[in-house]
């Protein structure tokens, strides 16, 4: 079996230079229909200095074994940060993806997405709803709260090797995976002039504007018809699991949610092995 790129390589989506990983088998298993299974697409948070690669790493080997993945820096982040002015928020965001799907020819996706990425996976079910499966939802945005403090703290983030370690403090349960590695790499990967200025551009104060801005309304999130499996920390700072899973539960039509105690936001990173327990069967569904 080969192993699967992490690597991305960049395309040119909607007249937007954009790194995508893009690997995995080409025809995914069969599912109980005999068809094989679509790919998955995997969109990641809105971290200050983060790419497809960081937040993706430990899942994509796993995923990759029997399905094509496609993982793309967001619009803003990443290689895809230009640093020029642009309008960002979910409707850029969701039209990029789409955009993205476009390019490659891909008809239908499964999608995992992480906190601000969950909401976009929910918004491409709402604009679109033929071309999603079902969908996996982490640690997700989406729905309408109020700003938490955690994720105000990430969103008003500046660059500084502190600051960065704040952060990370945030999102990690975990305190044995805030290392100095980690926070070095993360806060160089903020320092790129592109991404600085893309950051700087993104969720200005009043950031309450920009929560509801993810937030899609009740009528939309009743009308999306594809299974959703949400799973979240117990102990996730940025986005509380009682103010966001639990309305989306309520909300979304045919939906689960998987609770993992002692892990924060980041399910895939801290708790990899239970998250691909839940995630890979229901998937394979």
């Amino acid at each position: 079996m080969s192993v699967p790129t992490l690597a991305p390589s960049q395309i040119d989506v909607g007249g937007i230079a954009t790194d995508v990983i893009d690997t995995g088998a080409p025809d995914g298993p069969a599912g109980p229909d005999g068809r094989p299974g679509p790919p998955v697409l995997l969109l990641h948070g809105s971290g200050p200095g983060v790419t497809a690669t960081a937040n993706w790493r430990p899942v994509i080997p796993a995923l990759a074994a029997g399905r094509r993945v496609i993982a793309p820096d967001q619009l803003g982040f990443g290689g895809t940060a230009t640093g020029e002015q642009r309008t960002y928020g979910r409707a850029a965001w969701t039209e990029h993806a789409l955009a993205l799907l476009d390019t490659l020819d891909v008809a239908a996706v499964d999608i995992i997405g992480n906190s601000m990425g969950g909401a976009i996976a929910l918004s491409i079910a709402a604009a679109r709803p033929g071309a999603v499966r079902r969908i996996v939802l982490m640690g997700s945005m989406g729905v309408a709260m109020a700003l938490p403090g955690g994720l105000n703290a990430v969103w008003g983030y500046t660059p500084g090797v502190e600051q960065m370690r704040q952060v990370i403090g945030l999102f990690a349960h975990n305190r044995d995976l805030i290392t100095d590695e980690l926070v070095e790499l993360r806060y160089r990967a903020s320092l790129d002039a592109p991404v600085r200025n893309s950051w700087a551009a993104m969720f200005p104060e009043p950031r309450q504007r920009w929560v509801d801005d993810l937030a899609l309304p009740g009528a939309e999130l009743a009308a999306i018809s594809a299974p959703v499996l949400i799973v979240h920390g117990r102990d996730d700072r940025v986005v509380p699991w009682r103010d966001s899973s639990a309305q989306l539960l309520d909300l979304l039509p045919d939906s689960r949610l998987h609770i993992l105690a002692g892990c924060g936001h980041w399910t895939m990173i801290e708790r990899t092995a239970d998250f691909l327990a839940v995630v890979q069967p229901f998937l394979g569904g």
